[in-house]
């Protein structure tokens, strides 16, 4: 039985590989913008299949950070539309809501921003962000500082310059 996210990841490594040299960060960025990848993962897809690791983090960076953007800009207009539409009945709150709001109370939009990829892809925290009320661009902002360190962090990883203790 295979795993599916293992096998996409197969699949954006073999694409790099396949495509001339200047399509090679359009497909890391396409690879970033996937959630469960991400940036950090698009990073390593594109340092695995020869791309400088600079050019490979900065392309799946922007493929995750755009896709998080306009995530964050649907999830607003649909909050906007539904608090504004008179007569909505109020929904029951879920657990999983309730664990993200303790969560959000306890760590802020910063917090939930940096740590969150630990848990679920940034599109997800996003939207759940967006969807309490809070800013877009403060979320597409603290979700930009979390691309960005969980990327680099990988991609610095990934290629020996800081070493994990095993």
């Amino acid at each position: 039985m295979s795993n599916p996210v293992s096998d996409l990841v197969l699949g954006f490594q073999d694409l790099v590989a396949g495509v001339p040299d200047l399509v090679q960060p359009l497909v890391v960025a396409l690879a970033g913008a996937v959630p469960f990848i991400e940036g950090e993962g698009a990073a390593a897809i594109g340092i695995i299949g020869g791309i400088h690791p600079v050019l490979a983090a900065v392309a799946g960076a922007l493929g995750n950070l755009l896709c998080v953007a306009v995530v964050v800009l649907v999830a607003s207009r649909v909050r906007t539309a539904v608090t504004t539409r008179r007569g909505a009945p109020e929904k029951p709150t879920t657990a999983r809501r309730e664990k993200f709001e303790r969560a959000y109370y306890r760590y802020g939009t910063p917090g939930v921003s940096l740590l969150g990829p630990l848990l679920l892809p940034t599109q997800f925290t996003a939207a759940a962000l967006t969807s309490t009320g809070v800013s877009p661009v403060r979320v597409i902002a603290w979700q930009a500082a979390a691309i960005a360190l969980w990327t680099t962090a990988v991609t610095l990883i990934i290629t020996g310059v800081i070493r994990t203790v095993a």
